[in-house]
């Protein structure tokens, strides 16, 4: 079974790891007994699954959940089952991967309109006065 994050971008079953430990937070004594909390492992460098422009933005949005290796770590943890806090982190591995696909909008500068030109020259003019009328006359002596 794949996971399906845009209609174009699936990751294979394989390419996922996963490993359970035991989690803190709710779940009273069952929390020192049954590991529920899932860490969820995907190798963004080397994922034959993403294109090479949605890996790079994937491992910028990535922050400190990304390893040296380039390898993104979901930690899941708050349900009580396993199998939530598994589906928890696959969806989120997929948002981030939606999230990645977007590419950025390209910023195209604009020239400032004569209108924003005079006022920000006026209030140039305004506050120059403004100061102009704080300066003490120079002493006569």
């Amino acid at each position: 079974m794949a996971l399906a994050c845009t209609p174009s971008i699936t990751i294979d079953e394989a390419e996922l790891e996963e490993s359970f430990v035991r989690a803190s937070g709710p779940g009273g004594q069952n929390v020192n007994k049954v590991a529920t909390a899932v860490q969820l492992r995907f190798d963004v460098r080397r994922s034959p699954s993403l294109p090479n422009a949605v890996a790079i933005r994937l491992m910028a949005l990535a922050g400190r959940r990304l390893t040296a290796d380039g390898v993104l770590v979901i930690t899941a943890q708050a349900h009580r089952t396993q199998e939530r806090n598994r589906a928890e982190a696959r969806e989120r591995l997929a948002e981030l991967v939606r999230e990645a696909a977007v590419p950025p909008k390209v910023r195209r500068p604009t020239r400032p309109t004569l209108a924003s030109k005079t006022r920000r020259l006026d209030a140039k003019k305004s506050r120059g006065a403004v100061k102009r009328l704080r300066v003490r006359d120079a002493d006569p002596d």
